[in-house]
């Protein structure tokens, strides 16, 4: 994939607003089918123009209007946050406390810069293969909680464009959910906590949650090549001390006569759980109980969640389909059949399926101007030309599975309606 050139995103982003970003498809999802009324009309956007210009409380009629400002204004970002009952652009005309906001999907941000405390080989905002795992850990173990758990079914897991992963929970339920019980939710997804400061962050109780046990199963499948390999955590003195700093003083001494020993990671893991084994074994009912070394893969590999953004309705978040400013990449649904395959360096920039659009032959373009066809048609026949195409299809597929259950939910009621 070619290198992006911040400087060329001003024209870029009005190519990309007027002949390849998604609307109709990104308006059936705010819209829910027009089930209730002016959901979609009370729904806010904002908008970050060029020179960090920021534009809160927007909203629209209908997509028409959506794309018509879209293509005026050429946001650098979209965000996307709830529904309010009145309708965001008119707030300052509402009684003073009359403007709530009511509704709005359960939404999750996991952001990389979240482990740099444990990833040895990028910081801050970068990312590389060897840490993008943390992330596909993450969505495999939050994405089943939230579907075996909490039986959620509707949901979106969508790439940032630099960094992180987003969440949105779409069932029509958990869109009404309160703050509250949001918070219960995502405390529930929670087991690092603690500040820079605090060397243990992961402090297991004798009864182990079920919730941590399926946890541990998916982290298994990842921890030998992703820590032991990738990330070598136990490689020298300075990264082992570190791992030392988790597990009781009275095996430290033991532990680093082993470790040095051992010529590498996997090795020194192996004695690290043999002595572990042996301690647990020795001290029954010791605080530390049979899972040492889970305390461990849990502080390295556990999804670090922003609570923030999860319990606050009115919190808002990146939009799908954004264009990141500083990577130029598109933030793209990921394919939850596909997590393992997911590439964050493959994901297209808006530079390159701009140039794949100016690809298309003279001749096509020329017919295509001649054909007197409405603009949507024309544009979606656009986004298909280009690397942007199965990412679409993805957000496709999860659209048409809300659109089936809606229906079914409606059928289930007018059956109720019947029943005498």
């Amino acid at each position: 994939m070619e290198t992006f050139n911040p400087t060329e995103l001003p024209e870029l982003l009005k190519l990309y607003y007027r002949r390849l970003f998604p609307y109709s498809q990104y308006y059936r999802w705010l819209n829910y089918g027009g089930v209730i009324k002016n959901y979609f009309q009370h729904r806010e956007f904002s908008f970050t123009l060029k020179d960090d210009i920021y534009i809160r409380y927007q909203s629209f009629n209908n997509q028409s209007d959506l794309e018509k400002e879209m293509q005026k204004m050429n946001p650098y970002k979209i965000d996307i946050g709830a529904v309010y009952s009145h309708r965001p652009n008119q707030h300052n005309t509402v009684k003073l406390g009359a403007f709530q906001a009511q509704e709005k999907e359960l939404v999750f941000d996991i952001d990389m810069t979240d482990y740099d405390d444990v990833r040895r080989c990028c910081s801050s905002a970068d990312i590389c293969p060897k840490c993008w795992t943390l992330m596909t850990m993450a969505i495999r173990i939050i994405d089943r909680a939230l579907k075996e758990d909490f039986g959620f079914k509707h949901r979106l897991w969508v790439y940032s464009g630099r960094r992180g992963v987003h969440c949105w929970v779409c069932d029509e339920s958990v869109r009404k959910l309160s703050s509250a019980v949001r918070s219960g939710i995502v405390e529930y997804l929670s087991l690092v906590k603690g500040g820079q400061d605090v060397k243990k962050k992961v402090h297991l109780s004798e009864k182990i949650h079920p919730f941590i046990r399926k946890s541990i199963n998916i982290i298994k499948k990842y921890f030998e090549e992703y820590a032991l390999v990738n990330q070598d955590i136990l490689e020298n003195k300075e990264s082992w001390d570190k791992i030392l700093a988790l597990v009781p003083e009275t095996i430290h001494d033991e532990l680093q006569q082993s470790f040095q020993k051992s010529h590498n990671s996997l090795q020194r893991w192996e004695h690290l759980k043999k002595v572990a084994s042996r301690y647990q074994n020795n001290i029954k009912n010791d605080k530390y109980g049979p899972w040492l070394e889970w305390e461990i893969m849990l502080q390295y590999c556990f999804p670090r969640l922003d609570i923030n953004v999860s319990k606050g309705i009115n919190h808002l978040l990146k939009s799908p389909f954004s264009v990141h400013p500083k990577t130029g990449r598109i933030s793209v649904p990921i394919d939850l059949q596909k997590v393992d395959q997911f590439d964050p360096f493959t994901v297209p920039t808006i530079s390159f399926i701009c140039r794949e659009l100016d690809a298309i032959s003279t001749n096509e373009e020329e017919k295509e101007e001649n054909e007197a066809e409405s603009d949507v048609k024309h544009r979606t026949r656009d986004y298909k030309k280009t690397s942007l195409a199965p990412y679409v299809k993805v957000f496709e597929h999860f659209l048409e599975n809300l659109d089936k259950s809606r229906k079914g939910e409606l059928l289930k009621k007018s059956d109720l309606q019947k029943d005498f």
